[in-house]
């Protein structure tokens, strides 16, 4: 399975809780700070390609996911896929 990726900064709730769901899960995931990397918004929204307000900004392999809640509902149909 391709690996998912997680924009998040610290203190970010949401963040925290999409990591954990992907390591309960035991799906491969690179967890990116971006306060640590000093990826901007205006960095993210060009990765995104659309305005980005909140993180944890979610990719599955090159297919952009979305937010936590869109992580749920993402997970939630793949795995009725299966």
């Amino acid at each position: 399975m391709e690996r998912f990726t997680v924009f998040g900064r610290p203190g970010c709730g949401f963040c925290v809780r999409a990591k954990e769901l992907l390591e309960a899960k035991g799906l491969p995931l690179k967890y990116i700070d971006i306060h640590a990397e000093g990826i901007s918004k205006a960095d993210l929204e060009k990765t995104v390609g659309k305005p980005v307000e909140t993180v944890p900004q979610i990719f599955h392999g090159q297919q952009y996911i979305g937010g936590y809640t869109d992580l749920e509902v993402y997970l939630k149909e793949v795995a009725s896929q299966e």
